[in-house]
């Protein structure tokens, strides 16, 4: 089942309610898909007529009623380890959590999924939450990791969308960068012929201190071949598809 899944019974909620006394029965629901399909140490106690309620109401032979609804919760929990096999707990209310109001505390009750083999022993399949009289399930740790994951990327992807309209690609000096919002194509004509000078200047550092006479003749031919790919790349500089990223029509 999805981890953004959720369960509410409005018959039962509006019947009963929802409060800490009757939690664990809403959550045994049979309609409720996050219910495990074998049956819990919860049901046995039920069937003996063991609840939060009827501790509270008439206690136990080492503490007699009525008891309050901490004692009651803790009666509950020593009859649960009693037992072994798979099991509810209601976990005590958190004192406080960041972001949340009192009331919204009051309506938010935590359930684990044990399987308790020993008196100490259990092990944790899995945790629930009940908010508001909806059922959701805590998710997994790589869940988590997962979403969080995808965020990242999200937000990497975002951030070079943006910085590819800032680049600037010459075959000779590599890439550059134009963060300057201004769409005038006079400086965007400036910028691409300042790259093709420090071109030529790099160039003319290796082979210009030479005289003519004195370079080879495939020297010569690389100038020219050069050259003129240097004006055809002039030329594709100052097009709409490079400078405004017009597509061709």
């Amino acid at each position: 089942m999805s981890e953004s899944a959720s369960f509410v019974d409005p018959v039962f909620l509006t019947r009963f309610g929802l409060t800490r006394i009757n939690a664990i029965d809403y959550f045994l629901l049979s309609l409720n898909p996050f219910r495990t399909k074998a049956k819990t140490s919860n049901e046995v106690l039920s069937m003996q007529g063991i609840t939060i309620g009827t501790l509270m109401q008439w206690g136990t032979g080492a503490r007699p009623g009525p008891l309050s609804l901490e004692q009651g919760e803790e009666e509950y929990r020593v009859a649960l380890s009693r037992l072994t096999g798979e099991q509810y707990e209601l976990l005590p209310m958190s004192n406080n959590i960041e972001g949340m109001t009192p009331q919204q505390m009051a309506a938010l009750f935590t359930i684990r999924h044990v399987r308790r083999t020993s008196h100490n022993h259990t092990t944790i399949l899995g945790i629930y939450y009940i908010l508001e009289g909806v059922i959701y399930k805590s998710p997994t740790v790589r869940g988590l990791m997962k979403a969080n994951i995808t965020r990242t990327l999200e937000g990497l992807k975002d951030a070079c969308d943006a910085l590819s309209v800032c680049a600037r690609y010459d075959p000779s000096t590599g890439y550059s960068w134009k963060f300057d919002p201004d769409d005038d194509e006079d400086e965007d004509i400036q910028f691409y012929s300042s790259l093709q000078e420090k071109r030529k200047r790099r160039r003319r550092q290796i082979l210009d201190n030479r005289r003519p006479g004195e370079r080879t003749v495939e020297e010569e031919e690389g100038i020219r071949a050069s050259e003129a790919i240097d004006r055809i790349l002039s030329r594709l500089s100052k097009s709409d598809v490079v400078v405004k990223g017009k597509a061709i029509k």
